[in-house]
């Protein structure tokens, strides 16, 4: 029988953004991954149409500012790499919870990179009050994984 978890992603003032359900794939000193799919399509402000059967293969790093989703078309193909900025997360038997700091970044699949929602982060940054460490360590997350990006 497969392990399920219920990922939830959170505002700064832990209420509750998004969630779903993933099943568990491996795990090791360093992260989780987990595995589920796009039950409905979903029209997204940035990525566009998501397509219902696609599949999101997830990574949550213990100790790392950021989660990596990798989006495959339900044929099978890469749609897209999605990065969250955020707060490393609280993983329990059955759920992982993390604090989305907005900004995100978009790998397609011919190499191009999009930043997102730095709009988002400036607004919630002063409407959640983030204190300023947690504001400069987005920021420089955002850079590392720009560095990390380039470098694959």
């Amino acid at each position: 029988m497969s392990r399920i978890y219920t990922v939830n992603s959170r505002k700064f003032d832990g209420t509750i953004h998004r969630s779903w359900k993933c099943e568990f794939v491996s795990g090791d000193d360093e992260k989780i991954e987990l595995v589920g799919s796009f039950e409905h399509q979903v029209k997204h402000q940035d990525l566009g149409v998501i397509e219902a059967g696609t599949v999101s293969h997830e990574r949550f790093y213990f100790n790392r500012w950021f989660n990596h989703f990798t989006f495959e078309y339900p044929a099978g193909t890469l749609r897209n790499h999605y990065i969250n900025i955020c707060m490393p997360p609280q993983i329990g038997d059955d759920f992982i919870d993390y604090v989305d700091l907005d900004i995100d970044v978009i790998v397609w699949p011919d190499g191009r990179r999009q930043i997102v929602d730095e709009e988002e982060f400036e607004a919630n940054r002063m409407g959640f009050s983030y204190p300023e460490n947690v504001a400069l360590r987005a920021l420089a997350t955002l850079a590392e994984v720009e560095s990390l990006i380039l470098k694959s």
